[in-house]
């Protein structure tokens, strides 16, 4: 797909809302002669929400502040919308068949274009999603861990933290066996943070502490 780009919403120096993209980060795809940019791994509906992000300053679905309540929540969850398509937009379709958590992808897209805002925007947008199933959170974690450095302390974290807080549901998934059983790091921070969990439980119930 091709699309098209104002020059200064690509320059830090644009004064809207949105941090722009630093030059070092799009160099290595900038074609020079004309002045197109090739992202050939990037998925389409990625892109069209960097862009969006870079125009606006947030992409669909975006937040909304009840300024009555301070409260904050997603376009879609505030909306009046017919059918049962309405939380479409926060998910994404891969290759293999698997559903992904928009706003993971996004985050990951933060990192890749070195855009620190927009993951701090896809992180505060994903801890409001709610009904999420068991194989995308897990999908979704896999490519979190895919896409970010090892030292990420932000959206693997909050994944492990998510399964946690679920375990009631995820020790009775069956995907959860099958993904345990294929391996990866991961489930060995889940288990590290399940280990540092069950330490922290201790320390604050001495009774239980004794128990164990």
């Amino acid at each position: 797909r091709l699309y098209f780009v104002l020059t200064k919403c690509l320059s830090k120096n644009h004064p809207t809302a949105a941090p722009r993209v630093s030059p070092a980060s799009i160099e290595p795809f900038l074609q020079a002669h004309n002045k197109q940019i090739s992202l050939p791994d990037e998925q389409p509906e990625i892109l069209s929400s960097i862009l969006e992000y870079l125009y606006k300053g947030d992409y669909y679905p975006r937040l909304i502040h009840n300024k009555r309540r301070d409260t904050w929540s997603l376009e879609d969850d505030v909306m009046d919308v017919d059918g049962d398509d309405s939380k479409d937009a926060a998910y994404l379709h891969q290759a293999d068949g698997s559903m992904i958590l928009k706003d993971t992808a996004m985050y990951c897209a933060g990192e890749r274009y070195k855009l620190p805002e927009l993951k701090r925007l896809a992180l505060r947008k994903q801890g409001l999603q709610a009904g999420i199933h068991c194989s995308t959170i897990l999908t979704s974690a896999r490519y979190a861990y895919a896409n970010t450095p090892e030292n990420d302390s932000q959206l693997r974290a909050h994944y492990l933290a998510l399964i946690i807080r679920s375990r009631s549901t995820f020790k009775r998934s069956g995907t959860m066996q099958m993904e345990m059983e294929k391996g990866g790091k991961v489930f060995f921070d889940l288990f590290v943070a399940m280990c540092n969990h069950m330490d922290d439980i201790s320390t604050a119930s001495p009774a239980l502490s004794r128990r164990t």
